[in-house]
């Protein structure tokens, strides 16, 4: 393996591509539903349309409200992110009839690269379990030495391919695309956050850990 050398550039446009990709199929939805409402003259596609819509503008907005603090620079003005809300655009990322999320965290606020990684390494449980499933995250100790567990339990359970050298940052070519960028960025968060990431799979359990990477302070 490789270790990856990507110059600054190159990083803000594969994770510009990880979000268009996100949200073009909802913005696409909602052109759909207009087109039907210009054309269509009947009722019951009218209200389709309609209902299509409306969900997927929520779908849309849920899914920008959580890049904005996954991946950019949400809270950019402090140096922290009130767990509140990385809760709530993190239920509302995955309001769907997929997969189910329980949320067990004190509301503090937390220095915001910790939360940043805490919101990709839910990114990358969702992965984890393609067909769908039941997702935990746990967040235990003080807010500037925390740990995170996540746990998703699902049929066919797996850690995505090549997750682990995509967190330390290594690649079999040297370079990273728009598939691996999210994760890549997951390891670049934790290292920069101080945090160690381990993976572990168990039967239909994939657990994702993060950690202090140095001592607490006495």
């Amino acid at each position: 393996m490789i270790q990856v050398d990507l110059e600054g550039l190159d990083l803000a446009a594969l994770l510009c591509s990880r979000v268009c990709h996100d949200v073009i199929s909802p913005v696409g939805a909602i052109v759909n539903g207009l087109e039907v409402l210009e054309d269509e003259k009947d009722e019951s596609m009218r209200a389709f349309a309609l209902d299509l819509i409306k969900k997927s503008s929520k779908q849309a907005s849920a899914r920008l409200q959580f890049a904005r603090i996954a991946f950019g620079a949400a809270g950019s003005a402090g140096s922290s992110i009130d767990t509140g809300d990385a809760e709530q655009v993190a239920r509302a990322f995955l309001h769907d009839d997929k997969n189910s999320l329980t949320w067990s965290a004190p509301r503090v606020l937390m220095p915001k690269n910790k939360v940043k990684l805490l919101l990709n390494l839910l990114v990358l449980s969702v992965a984890a379990i393609p067909r769908g499933g039941a997702i935990a995250v746990t967040v235990e100790g003080a807010a500037e030495q925390p740990t995170f567990t996540i746990e998703a339990r699902g049929l066919n359970a797996r850690i995505p391919t090549h997750s682990e050298d995509l967190l330390a940052g290594r690649t079999e070519s040297g370079s990273v695309d728009a598939h691996g960028i999210q994760i890549f960025y997951a390891g670049l968060i934790a290292r920069a956050a101080k945090m160690a990431v381990s993976l572990s799979l168990d039967g239909d359990l994939v657990t994702i850990k993060a950690t202090p990477d140095e001592p607490a302070p006495a």
